[in-house]
């Protein structure tokens, strides 16, 4: 079972760090090495929500999300974006930027990092509404129950998770302006592009987490009523509006799975470059680590591991809201990505440790009835 979900990381590493040791020796192998663990374990609490979605999908979506998905993920969030940011940010072509990535590395640098507050702000805004939803949502399982009752009460209100958001990026705008200018750099002031980059990620989650949520809600609709819409289509010579309808939530689902990885990979595209400048080794490391995110979810689905340790998806969504708002912080300060690693690694081995324990509970409950039941069927 192990292999047969790892195999391919397997694979992708050795051929990666042979990769490093042909294009930069030994030294270059270290930092494949380091890279890889650090999107690992950025990247954990993603695998985690990542497997409560791909859970409600088919065998076959499961496999577009370990084949084109991953493609996605290595090829255009680890290679491609990078490049991006710099084309954009600096009014290049796609081949000078690649160019200079090539060619003159600490430049490439600072401009990845002159487009920091932009990511930040986009990504740290699709995160934080991830978060916002799942604790306004009133759950017949909670973790926290004496946080979680009263925010499931807040969550009656309407679009309270939108006003927040929105108030925490202007907060985040305001703030870096203020820092900008006391710096004596008021002349490039980023609250416009910070403003501009948070409503983009708002907007991007309300339509991809929308459409990804009435597709979801509609195929729902259809398995409830499964035989009475076969018969219908049946009559109509429809018989495929079922499976229509699955790939349409399935694909919006993907979508969704992929807007969502690419904004937990922005940490560690940005984190990388305290390790290394260099784009080649970059892809390669961070992309050895995308691959074990991609068969870490699939074996957590495989498993059955979040129906049975339930408060798992708990953990990873508080994961979720301190990157967001570790995002937002890094606009004006910069936090070491151990620090990010290990408030993820923290909140999601609490709520392990937390499902263990209900397990036992319950296990030892249900003991205790045998025993009464094994007693009075004895009398």
């Amino acid at each position: 079972m192990v292999l047969k979900t790892f195999g391919w990381s397997f694979a992708v590493t050795a051929l990666g760090l042979v990769a490093a040791i042909l294009f930069g020796g030994w030294t270059a192998f270290g930092i494949v090495a380091i890279l890889s663990i650090l999107e690992i374990s950025l990247s954990f609490d993603n695998a985690v929500v990542n497997a409560g979605i791909l859970k409600k999908m088919n065998a076959f979506w499961q496999k577009i999300f370990l084949t084109i998905g991953i493609l996605i993920a290595v090829f255009g969030m680890r290679l491609v974006f990078p490049v991006v940011i710099v084309a954009v940010s600096a009014q290049l072509g796609p081949i000078e930027a690649v160019d200079l990535a090539l060619s003159d590395k600490d430049r490439y640098q600072e401009l990845v990092t002159d487009a920091h507050p932009a990511i930040a702000a986009f990504g740290g805004m699709f995160l934080l509404m991830i978060f916002l939803d799942f604790i306004f949502e009133d759950r017949d399982i909670k973790w926290l129950g004496w946080l979680e009752r009263p925010l499931a009460k807040l969550g009656k209100v309407d679009m309270l998770s939108v006003c927040i958001a929105l108030v925490i990026l202007l907060i985040s705008a305001v703030t870096f302006a203020t820092h900008a200018h006391q710096h004596g750099g008021a002349h490039v002031d980023k609250a416009e592009t910070v403003l501009l980059a948070g409503i983009a990620g708002l907007i991007t989650y309300m339509i991809v987490g929308g459409l990804s949520g009435y597709f979801e809600d509609k195929l729902e609709e259809e398995e409830e009523h499964e035989h009475e819409e076969e018969e219908k289509a049946a009559r109509e010579g429809k018989p495929r509006t079922v499976v229509a309808m699955a790939g349409k939530a399935a694909f919006f689902m993907f979508l969704y799975l992929e807007v969502l990885d690419a904004s937990f990979s922005f940490d560690g595209v940005i984190g990388a470059f305290a390790i290394t400048n260099d784009i080649v080794l970059m892809a390669l490391g961070l992309g050895i680590g995308a691959m074990y995110v991609r068969s870490l979810t699939v074996y957590l689905v495989r498993q059955g591991t979040l129906d049975d340790y339930v408060y798992l998806e708990h953990g990873a969504h508080y994961a979720i809201g301190a990157l967001a708002l570790i995002l937002l912080v890094t606009i004006q300060y910069e936090i070491n990505e151990i620090i990010t690693g290990l408030v993820g690694v923290v909140l999601i081995g609490a709520s392990f440790w937390s499902s263990v324990r209900r397990n036992k509970r319950l296990a030892e409950a249900e003991g205790n009835a045998g025993d009464k039941t094994e007693v009075t069927s004895g009398v």
